[in-house]
């Protein structure tokens, strides 16, 4: 049987927009504390609100003001903690996960108040990410509310150290692809095409730490949402500002195994995708906005579809193809196992650690992920 209980907000009287919530035995402490958070900003009382997300969080920091006050937690077997904290005009809510990561919302009675809040929450809470070998990389997602993104630090060598693992057809233009800045932009896709496991995603690990300084790369989980759901393209398009950087940088789209939205056939199989996909890159939509596209795709260059290899659309078209029986043995210091057509990276390293491979085949779009 459940229990209904009404649940008081502070100052009802001063609101602008009265609240009331009903609570029964379904919800959790959590929710009470989501609720509790939300009152402020839904009455009128604190109208101003932040939110940030944040990785590698410090399990010792506060992520709070020094003058806050705890006034709930809630504790989750899975290792989540919810806080929700007050202050002279603000509230705060504090969600920790146990892979680290944490969200915290503030609404207070003032825009600079809820700005100051928020970075006073935040400051210090963060392990660095390793220089060494890591680059931060967001992430984009499709949720019940909108489009998502999270930043997290990926692997990544520099281009010296993995030149090696490229044919020398194809090395030239990847070196001068790592090399590229925004003066040298002269189209807004990157077309990476080969067979899987060649090392396309190898590729662009090592390009968003090349491009580091001048280049933000993100991820998209989902393409075939984002090209399907113009709010969510829109939500990506213009992309994710970070206050404290002075200069807003490039932003570059990764786009993973999208065969379907550039083949010869996309515009009769996935309808609006590709017309929204080249106002991206050189449409209306990605005017204004410092944008490009990378692609990667098992498909021959022959069997794309020709609005999308057009001269000036694309600032790069690769094949990465496998390594031949030259390399190949050069790359491994070995020639068992290697055939007359060579090998691919993937099948490099398989031989290195001694595990045997079946060569993939050519209408397998699955990748390996090198």
């Amino acid at each position: 049987m459940s229990v209904i209980r009404e649940v008081p907000f502070p100052s009802p009287e001063d609101a602008e927009l009265p609240m009331n919530i009903w609570l029964d035995d379904s919800d959790s402490a959590v929710d009470v504390i989501d609720a509790l958070a939300l009152s402020p900003f839904a009455t009128g009382l604190q109208p101003w609100s932040r939110v940030a997300s944040l990785e590698r969080v410090r399990a010792d920091a506060p992520l709070r003001p020094a003058e806050g006050r705890v006034v709930r937690t809630a504790m989750v077997e899975d290792g989540m903690e919810s806080r929700l904290i007050c202050g002279e005009g603000w509230t705060l809510r504090v969600i920790r996960h146990r892979n680290r990561s944490a969200t915290l919302s503030v609404s207070a009675i003032s825009e600079d108040l809820a700005r100051t809040v928020l970075k006073e929450s935040v400051a210090g809470a963060e392990e660095a990410a390793p220089e060494t070998d890591h680059v931060e990389m967001g992430f984009w997602w499709r949720g019940s509310h909108g489009g998502n993104r999270s930043e997290k630090p990926i692997t990544a060598q520099p281009w010296d150290q993995i030149s090696g693992n490229y044919a020398e057809r194809v090395r030239g233009g990847l070196a001068d692809l790592m090399t590229i800045t925004p003066g040298d932009v002269n189209g807004r896709l990157l077309l990476l095409h080969g067979p899987p496991g060649t090392g396309k995603t190898t590729l662009l690990r090592t390009l968003a730490k090349q491009w580091h300084d001048w280049c933000q790369v993100d991820c998209v989980l989902d393409p075939e949402r984002l090209f399907d759901d113009p709010g969510y393209l829109m939500e990506v398009a213009v992309g994710y500002d970070n206050d404290e950087d002075e200069k807003q940088r490039w932003r570059l789209l990764v786009l993973e195994d999208c065969d379907e939205l550039i083949s010869a056939s996309a515009k009769s199989q996935a309808g609006q995708g590709l017309s929204r996909l080249l106002n991206l890159t050189d449409g209306l939509l990605g005017q204004g906005r410092d944008v490009l596209v990378a692609i990667t795709t098992n498909e021959d260059l022959t069997r794309l579809h020709p609005a999308v290899v057009r001269p000036g659309r694309c600032l790069a078209q690769l094949e990465v193809g496998p390594l031949s029986r030259e390399e190949a043995v050069a790359w491994l210091g070995s020639s068992d196992g290697i055939g007359p057509s060579g090998a691919t990276l993937a099948e490099l390293y398989a031989l290195r650690t001694g595990r045997t491979f079946t060569p993939a085949a050519s209408d397998d779009n699955t990748g390996l992920y090198l």
